[in-house]
């Protein structure tokens, strides 16, 4: 390896911490207390050092930084090479700043298995964060597909009643369409002879190969982003797992699809990509405006947003594909906000569940009166979630419709109308909770948030205010990257069209 290995101390920090929960002596509860802490102080310890990642990043150049290679498997050319640049070093810290605070969240909610809890979660974090470093086709697989084991035994051991069949539905939907995603690797393999990413994006595939290749892509990441209509196993994962899992899955895993993307599909099968751009854009259009929809017609809080996240993906999935610098700066911080402001969501769901035992809306109302703390913080969540401007959520969607608006005006259109449903629903469920009489006894007695809750919402709330306030601090990371990475896509498509006119 050349230079300090951050980005691998990074990445398995949380396996170190993982391995500590599971040597815990000590009678049940004391494992448990212990499990906690530990679980929490890893966690802290590796959002610390992605902040020195953050701060020793070069965001003036598309290079790939803080760059470690080892042979891993060399008699196939397959290395353990592991960076980061512009677009990848964002989501690597919106995976170690959720983790401490989906640990904080689960600290009184998760009573039984408590070690075996704590472990999941960082053995999550590690596979999160290293498919987000990893420059190896195949090291990227290895990370995408653990991700899934964590995920699944979260959801299954700590989730609702229907927790078995959610788990299973999520993890044969994402393992099917990863075992395509192996075959276009293979592929790629065979012509390049290698697996490395930066080799492949600079390697020249037939065109008839690039369409197959990328569909193969497309059935993994469409099934992680999730775009419609392989979507139906979102919200019943939302709905089964525990708040702390469905604040990491749609923080954090619903971003996998994006990334991959472009990280892969885009640069390595340009000539793929334009051809399929107006799936994309069918796809997209249709997640945004149906899932809004059916969203409208949910009575439980967590499947309500749930259904929301599909469509505020569908806005990203447009933004990536427009090929503007506009539309893909707006994708990649609409994917960075939605982490925050979805995670956000789904913890207001996760505080008034713990107190009262069910996420059925009509079972609330005049929460406001009882509960003025939680109602200012639901009401910005449910604010930015609608793109007010001033939030996290504006600066996104607002640069995709930009970008949209720049390459197809009916996409963009179609598109904007997902913003009016999206207010619509969000508010609805806003009302419906927070206002009206406070008629219902169990609910007059619920308490305003603890001061465990506080320090949760507390730096969600910061930085949903900061990313609308002043997004130049993030959009400043990637915008060289993505200068970069649109450069390259329509050279690609030059290049190409040149040795076709020559070829005939």
């Amino acid at each position: 390896m050349t230079g300090f290995p951050i980005l691998s101390i990074t990445t398995f920090v949380p396996l170190i911490g993982a391995l500590f929960v599971f040597f815990t002596p000590g009678d049940p509860e004391v494992q448990a207390r212990n499990a906690r802490f530990i679980a929490l102080w890893t966690s802290l310890i590796t959002f610390v050092l992605s902040l020195f990642i953050w701060a020793g990043f070069d965001a003036g150049t598309a290079d790939f930084q803080m760059v470690e290679r080892a042979a891993w498997i060399p008699a196939f050319n397959i290395n353990y090479h592991m960076g980061v640049d512009g677009i990848s070093i964002l989501f690597v810290l919106l995976s170690t700043f959720l983790t401490p605070l989906c640990i904080l969240a689960s600290w009184k909610a998760v009573r039984h298995r408590v070690k075996e809890y704590m472990i999941a979660f960082l053995a999550l974090e590690t596979l999160m964060v290293g498919m987000f470093c990893a420059l190896d086709f195949v090291l990227f697989y290895v990370f995408f597909e653990g991700v899934l084991i964590p995920m699944f035994l979260i959801i299954g051991i700590w989730g609702g009643q229907r927790r078995v069949y959610a788990a299973f539905k999520f993890f044969l939907y994402t393992l099917l369409g990863s075992v395509l995603m192996l075959l276009a690797i293979l592929a790629m393999y065979f012509v390049a002879g290698t697996t490395d990413v930066p080799t492949l994006m600079a390697t020249t595939f037939p065109v008839q190969m690039q369409l197959w290749m990328w569909l193969a892509l497309f059935a993994s990441f469409a099934v992680k982003v999730p775009m419609w209509p392989v979507h139906t196993w979102l919200p019943d994962a939302h709905v089964e797992a525990p708040t702390a899992g469905s604040v990491i899955l749609a923080g954090v895993l619903l971003k996998m699809g994006g990334y991959g993307f472009l990280r892969f599909s885009i640069p390595i099968l340009p000539e793929a990509t334009e051809y399929f751009t107006p799936l994309i854009y069918t796809l997209s259009v249709v997640a945004v405006i149906y899932t809004s929809l059916v969203a409208l017609a949910q009575e439980d809080m967590k499947k309500l947003i749930a259904y929301s996240s599909i469509a505020h993906m569908g806005f990203v999935t447009i933004g990536m594909f427009t090929m503007t610098q506009q539309g893909i700066e707006g994708a990649i911080f609409q994917m960075l906000s939605h982490g925050i402001v979805s995670g956000a969501l789904f913890l207001c769901v996760g505080v008034v569940y713990d107190r009262l035992h069910t996420r059925e809306i009509a079972r609330y109302g005049g929460l406001v009166n009882n509960m003025p703390k939680y109602a200012v913080v639901f009401l910005l969540m449910t604010l930015a979630s609608v793109g007010m401007p001033g939030t996290s959520g504006f600066v996104g969607e607002f640069l995709v419709l930009l970008g949209a608006f720049r390459d197809n005006t009916w996409v963009a259109t179609l598109a904007a109308t997902g913003m009016i449903l999206g207010a619509g629903y969000m508010l609805w469920l806003y009302r419906r909770v927070v206002f009206g009489k406070l008629t219902r006894d169990d609910v007059k007695t619920m308490l305003d948030l603890e001061p465990r809750e506080m320090a949760i919402f507390a730096p969600l709330v910061l930085l949903v205010l900061w990313m609308g306030i002043y997004p130049a601090t993030f959009i400043d990371v990637f915008s060289v990257s993505v200068e970069n990475l649109i450069e390259t896509y329509q050279t690609a498509l030059a290049d190409g069209a040149a040795v076709r006119v020559a070829g005939r």
